[in-house]
């Protein structure tokens, strides 16, 4: 054997044993977020790969929320999960009832021996993902809530105070009507999502029950309860304004027409998710005021916080350990002040930590970025209760659909406000039950 192969074999042994001695544990993170909030995540996965050598986040976009829920769940019943996947808050129920699929994230920090304090998170959204012992189950990554966004040029040519908007809907029916009678604009006020705005959070602010046990918190033999008069209230409130021309309804789900009528200057005021915020700024040719949701007065003296939107971070089980370690690592990254303050200030959504708040503050960055801590203001001014931190109900995606369903009956003028909550909680009960017995 000549001297040049024998160089040649040890060289190459030489690199086999570097490559194996300093290959990197591999994590797929599958996620739901494309477009410029899918880079933004894969942003974040790089900067945690680039603080060290031993693990290397993937992220894999596997469609919508929807689409990633059930291709999760389809992987793990093949063992081809992923270690981490990103589900929206209405997966949690499914999630907590795939049972053996989940490995809880207070368990798993502590089986990793990395720092986890509940306190140091924003307690209205951690409590959405947490158990009733108040351990959590999904590390918050994404998370939102709704506000009201309004045009302060059509306020002015309304003569309304630009920087006072309406803070109870008794003030937001003058607001409504005096735009349209102005002619300021043609529309009052358009929203989005009638399930998550006007029905889930509207119970929350109210601190009105949506259903028993603890909003499902307590199991899977929760029932709804959200047919109450105050809602029924609104319901036929929201029916009424739209006879009248003063609102106009945005559509099912996310409510596809209500941004662009608020962009176009055709409505005065907008409820949407406050992760949409940039987006709003970005894009209208007008300045925009931002409020908290208004409340009913005679209802609740003070209103309770908002509940979340958005998505967590769940962890599947039956990864290799050193996965596992991985992950922890990476959720901590997730969780230091600086990566979480730079999340929450180019995406619009909630800092999961105080500390990432006051870090913003000490920035002057809700200083220089008027109504950026709206949403923080909102989830933060009480401590959440039973009615207010939350829901936690399997099939919850399907229930959606139920509530714009009913809610339409209502605009159709088919239904009472009552008698489409009796209907829904019929309905939503048996959708409920179904779930319980595939789960038990």
């Amino acid at each position: 054997m000549s001297v040049r192969h024998v160089a040649g074999l040890a060289a190459l042994a030489t690199s086999l044993f570097a490559s194996t001695a300093y290959a990197q544990t591999e994590i797929a993170w599958w996620h739901a977020m494309g477009g410029e909030l899918g880079a933004k995540l894969e942003a974040v996965a790089e900067g945690f790969n680039q603080t060290q050598d031993d693990y290397r986040i993937v992220p894999v976009y596997r469609g919508t929320y929807g689409e990633t829920l059930t291709a999760a769940i389809a992987a793990f019943r093949a063992s081809e999960q992923p270690a981490i996947v990103q589900v929206y808050e209405v997966g949690t129920g499914t999630m907590m009832a795939a049972q053996g699929a989940v490995y809880p994230v207070y368990q798993l920090m502590a089986d990793n021996d990395q720092p986890f304090e509940p306190s140091e998170y924003l307690a209205s959204v951690v409590g959405y993902y947490s158990d009733t012992s108040g351990n959590i189950l999904s590390l918050p990554f994404n998370s939102s809530t709704p506000i009201m966004y309004y045009n302060k040029e059509i306020f002015e040519a309304a003569g309304l105070d630009p920087e006072t908007p309406p803070a109870t809907w008794a003030g937001m029916e003058a607001a409504m009507n005096q735009i349209v009678e102005s002619g300021a604009a043609p529309c009052g006020m358009t929203t989005a999502w009638i399930s998550w705005i006007h029905t889930e959070n509207f119970s929350a602010l109210h601190n009105l029950s949506y259903g028993t046990l603890e909003n499902g918190f307590g199991g899977l033999g929760a029932e709804f309860a959200m047919n109450n008069e105050h809602l029924a209230r609104h319901w036929d409130n929201l029916a009424h304004w739209e006879d009248e021309g003063v609102f106009r309804y945005g559509g099912p789900e996310g409510g596809p027409d209500a941004q662009p009528a608020f962009l176009s200057g055709e409505c005065g005021l907008f409820m949407n998710s406050s992760a949409g915020r940039a987006a709003v700024v970005a894009n209208a040719d007008f300045e925009v005021g931002f409020a908290p949701l208004p409340y009913y007065d005679d209802v609740v003296e003070t209103p309770m916080n908002s509940i979340i939107g958005g998505a967590t971070l769940w962890v599947m089980q039956g990864r290799p350990a050193e996965e596992y370690e991985g992950v922890a690592a990476f959720f901590s990254y997730l969780s230091q002040p600086e990566v979480q303050a730079d999340w929450h200030q180019d995406t619009g959504y909630l800092p999961i930590t105080n500390a990432a708040y006051d870090l913003g503050q000490e920035q002057g960055y809700y200083e220089a970025n008027p109504g950026s801590d709206t949403s923080i203001m909102q989830m933060t001014r009480v401590e959440p209760n039973e009615n207010s931190k939350g829901l936690r109900f399997g099939s919850y995606t399907q229930v959606r659909a139920l509530i714009d369903e009913e809610f339409e009956a209502v605009l159709a003028s088919d239904k009472t406000g009552q008698e489409a909550l009796d209907s829904l909680v019929e309905r939503g009960n048996q959708l409920l039950r179904e779930f319980e017995a595939a789960n038990s």
